[in-house]
């Protein structure tokens, strides 16, 4: 079995007794990582996938579910995640300002409030680019007519005596 089915099925296996200690190791794995990454904010992260969890003491199969969740974080080219093994040469060319706003997304205040953030970016770019993140979540609802506001279909009659009432009957039928 390829490392990453077993990622997907430690990740797909939890149940309420067992995803607190899951997370928990998930996510200080994580910490333990971008700490380096961000303090190393010059170097690729490359190496073989079996020296770099050696290297950071971390179990193997939540170090390819780190590999997984940094792919759109990435300058160059993304893995194969499902050829990886633990003789995989990896070579992480970081986009930071892509992983700030990632982390964002993912709800990762444990990660984008680590201070090394404090060397990599600038506070006013971090704080443009959770803009950008909250601007991205923004949805714009189409406006829908009142009941007396003129058709939008351009018959001339009021909503609610056209489509409005077309609407109702299609609900009508589809209940019966």
């Amino acid at each position: 079995m390829s490392l990453f089915n077993e990622w997907n099925d430690l990740l797909s296996g939890q149940t309420k007794g067992t995803i607190d200690d899951f997370w928990k190791e998930y996510s200080e794995t994580e910490i333990k990582i971008y700490k380096h990454i961000l303090s190393h904010k010059d170097e690729h992260l490359k190496g073989k996938v079996q020296d770099l969890v050696d290297f950071f003491g971390v179990d193997k199969v939540i170090f390819v579910g780190f590999l997984d969740g940094i792919q759109t974080s990435l300058s160059s080219g993304q893995l194969d995640m499902k050829k990886v093994n633990m003789d995989t040469e990896i070579d992480l060319d970081v986009d930071f300002e892509k992983l700030y706003f990632n982390m964002h997304k993912a709800d990762a205040d444990y990660l984008w409030g680590l201070e090394e953030w404090n060397n990599v970016l600038p506070e006013e770019r971090r704080e443009e680019i959770f803009n950008d993140y909250r601007r991205s979540r923004t949805v714009h609802v189409e406006k829908r007519p009142g009941r007396n506001d003129p058709c939008h279909c351009g018959s001339g009659k009021k909503y609610k005596n056209c489509c409005l009432k077309k609407d109702q009957e299609k609900d009508r039928n589809a209940q019966n």
